[in-house]
């Protein structure tokens, strides 16, 4: 085995020094988006209560929304999340929901709870579409603002552009059928239109989930920890990525991601880019790389903004199988949007994006993956031969988990003094084993996972999306399943 000593400890003695510091650097990136995001909150919080929501929910004046929510086999939610979203605290809004071809009765209960009948309306064919729309249909005497596009399975993106086609509204939302938003989110979602209505195009809204929360009557009424540990620590990483990390690229005005969760559009610009790319499996990634690139291709005084307030509630997967399938399709669909758009990268003509975001989301997110287990393999076998520094070792692992933990613990200080969600201390002390959990096992299975999606990517497989089992929000129960998608898909 003399070999493999040497062999490692020349290897070691190369790539110790760069490894650490690229650890260093990426945890440092995050730990400055986190501050960031910090900064940003003190300023929303001494303004919230003078940002005239009541005003905004009571105007005529304010723009009509649309609330495209493509279902596919979600019977178990989707009487609940439709009404939750119906019940919105909003002056003209509509809810489109786009029936994917689901084989479970999610048609069936639709027209059952809300008396749906045929519409005679013609499919306006603005967006091309693939999957054949079989009937488009309306609540009886238009009571309910309700319409449901009925279409053979064409996938997430083709059903979103379907709804777009027949959307009458200014304002668009995409909502995944999991999801519950709270009663003025789309109050929240839309302000940054109403206060600059010229040059806002695009707004975010945050991800967080709802397993082993208290649901009634389609409303989060009381939010918990989820009971198992794997959920615990998306938890962790959704508040991360999606309400720190977004909040601060919004705020370096280099946002090249919107959570297909939860996110608000201009319907006419959605139009002018033809909707959703049906062919990119990371497509609101890719949507907003083409709503950035269109707007400084044209040298146009537009932007692109993430609102921290505002939630929708999802399910996250509760079980590895469902976990894994989800981080391997993130990660492809990170690869391939950023490499579309490679074009972007370095380029002067695209600003902070070019310098600031895209070299973040190539270097810190696409290749952690592969630099974190290259790294673990070598400390590991190096220690085991006594090819190592010990002292070197611990710098590593300090440098990547350790650097990393207080980071996470940093984002939920942030979090807790900002906003509060959480009210048992026991949620609270959940969070910190979810951090400390996160690092021993959890981000080396991702890592895994996440690599897998990108030789997928590399080699052109065909991408399986697999079953994401749901059990639906139960009234004053507990729910829990799969669904949602932090930053870098991720």
């Amino acid at each position: 085995m003399t070999w493999l000593h040497d062999a490692l400890e020349a290897t070691f003695a190369v790539l110790a020094w760069p490894a650490a510091i690229y650890f260093l650097l990426a945890n440092t990136a995050m730990m400055l988006l986190v501050l960031l995001a910090a900064r940003h909150f003190a300023r929303y919080l001494r303004t919230r209560d003078h940002r005239g929501d009541d005003a905004m929910a009571a105007s005529p004046l304010s723009q009509g929304v649309t609330v495209l929510m493509p279902a596919y086999n979600e019977s178990a939610v989707i009487g609940t999340s439709v009404r939750s979203v119906l019940d919105l605290r909003y002056p003209d809004h509509e809810v489109i929901v786009i029936n994917d071809g689901s084989s479970d009765g999610t048609m069936q209960v639709l027209r059952d709870t809300y008396d749906l009948v045929l519409d005679d309306r013609d499919q306006p064919s603005r967006v091309p579409i693939r999957g054949k729309v079989l009937g488009i249909w309306r609540s009886r005497g238009g009571v309910v603002p309700l319409i449901v596009v009925d279409k053979e399975n064409s996938g997430r993106s083709d059903s979103i552009n379907a709804g777009l086609d027949v959307a009458s509204k200014d304002l668009i939302v995409m909502v995944d059928a999991d999801s519950i938003l709270e009663p003025d989110a789309l109050l929240s979602v839309s302000k940054p239109f109403a206060d600059d209505p010229d040059r806002v195009v695009a707004t975010g809204g945050v991800v967080r989930i709802v397993n082993n929360s208290r649901v009634s009557g389609g409303r989060i009424v009381e939010m918990r920890m989820p009971k198992q540990l794997l959920a615990r620590i998306q938890v962790v990483e959704y508040l991360r990525a999606f309400l720190l990390g977004r909040t601060a690229w919004s705020d370096l005005r280099a946002l090249v991601l919107i959570s297909g969760a939860f996110g608000m559009f201009r319907r006419d610009v959605l139009l002018e880019l033809g909707g959703l790319d049906p062919d990119a499996i990371g497509e609101d990634f890719e949507l907003v790389m083409r709503i950035q690139r269109w707007i400084r291709d044209g040298r146009k005084d537009l932007r692109v903004e993430f609102v921290a307030e505002p939630v929708s509630w999802t399910e996250a997967p509760s079980t590895l199988p469902v976990l894994a399938r989800q981080r391997r399709r993130w990660h492809r669909g990170l690869w391939e949007v950023l490499w579309k758009y490679r074009g972007m990268l370095c380029n002067p003509r695209y600003g902070r994006i070019a310098w600031l975001a895209l070299p973040y989301y190539w270097l810190f997110e696409l290749l952690a993956p592969l630099f974190e287990l290259v790294g673990l393999v070598l400390v590991v076998l190096g220690l085991a031969v006594g090819a190592v520094d010990p002292q070197m070792a611990l710098l590593l692992l300090l440098a990547s988990y350790g650097y990393g933990a207080l980071v996470t613990v940093t984002a939920v200080i942030v979090e807790e003094a900002s906003f509060h969600r959480y009210e048992r201390w026991r949620d609270l002390g959940a969070t910190l084993v979810a951090i400390v959990a996160e690092n021993l096992g959890y981000r080396q299975l991702t890592a895994v996972w996440r690599l897998q999606g990108w030789w997928a990517g590399l080699t052109g497989r065909a991408q399986v999306w697999g079953v994401m089992t749901r059990t639906g929000f139960a009234d004053d129960a507990t729910a829990s399943a799969a669904g949602g998608q932090p930053e870098g898909r991720g």
